[in-house]
């Protein structure tokens, strides 16, 4: 049940476990929680898991330790979206009722490298057993005012075309749960990396067929490798040592432009972080030029 009382700022977390938590993760974490925890808002954690093929073994654990190694104050219980899959599939059955989705047997390689769907399925009205599910998509502009990489717009029908809601294989498409839950945990504000920026749109759309509230959105710039490449778990990048926890804040803070932390224990970082925090010091770029931890 989405909540009804609630402040007017509701962040959260969102890692999925398909790796451990590196430093780009870390930034996400600290930016996110500042932003919300100094507007006396709410921090909610969510594992992102629905993809449960891609789950690596051992990451969920890495998760949940460094949340608390770091000592992050979370906001009610931490949601797994894999206990969830009835939700989605009740959404999906609303969706079916709107006339808003519809079967598609299109493969990858009927489709090749064409980044825009054609509809091609669209009227045939396939039975929705074991083939994927697309949401319809219109001609209107989507417009939304990123916090950090300014005004984007976008029209579905010609940069994207109808999209994938659940797999050919039964799992729940991430633009599908993460619309869904933002709206039933009651988030207001999004922060997260700068990679993400191009599934806003589809988000954007898919609220508003559900007639969900709009979302407030920063995207972070990304943390990069030597090579000049995001730190991600598919570029092998480095998973945190809990261990080294109040360093690693100590250099996020600093990968973020805001005002110095002393080293000290987390929560004491943290209440320094919240207290001085201006996310108008973040670089409005999509990658942080500064190698602050490799």
């Amino acid at each position: 049940m989405r909540l009804t009382h609630q402040p007017p700022y509701v962040g959260r977390f969102a890692p999925s476990p398909t790796g451990p938590l590196h430093f780009g993760s870390l930034i996400t974490a600290l930016a996110s929680y500042c932003e919300a925890k100094s507007q006396q808002g709410l921090w909610h954690v969510r594992i992102e898991d629905t993809d449960i093929p891609r789950i690596y073994p051992g990451s969920e654990a890495h998760i949940l330790q460094c949340l608390d190694a770091f000592e992050f104050e979370i906001d009610g219980n931490i949601l797994f979206q894999k206990e969830r899959l009835d939700i989605y599939e009740d959404v999906l059955h609303q969706l079916k009722q709107q006339h808003a989705i519809y079967a598609c047997q299109c493969t990858r390689k009927m489709l090749g490298s064409n980044a825009i769907y054609a509809g091609t399925c669209r009227s045939l009205n396939l039975d929705f057993a074991h083939q994927a599910i697309r949401v319809k998509v219109d001609d209107q502009p989507i417009y939304f005012d990123d916090a950090l990489q300014g005004t984007h717009c976008s029209v579905l029908t010609q940069d994207l075309g109808d999209f994938v809601l659940k797999r050919r294989d039964g799992i729940i498409n991430y633009q599908l749960a993460v619309v869904v839950d933002d709206y039933l945990q009651g988030i207001t504000h999004v922060v997260r990396g700068a990679d993400l920026l191009d599934n806003t749109q589809r988000q954007i759309w898919l609220g508003q067929v559900l007639g969900y509230p709009k979302l407030n959105y920063m995207h972070l710039p990304l943390a990069m490798n030597a090579n000049g490449q995001k730190l991600s778990k598919q570029n092998m990048a480095q998973a945190l040592d809990p261990k080294q926890a109040p360093l690693l804040l100590q250099q996020a803070n600093k990968a973020l432009h805001q005002h110095p932390l002393e080293l000290d224990t987390p929560a004491r970082m943290l209440k320094q972080a919240i207290q001085q925090w201006d996310h108008s010091r973040i670089p409005h770029q999509m990658t942080l030029t500064d190698q602050v931890y490799l």
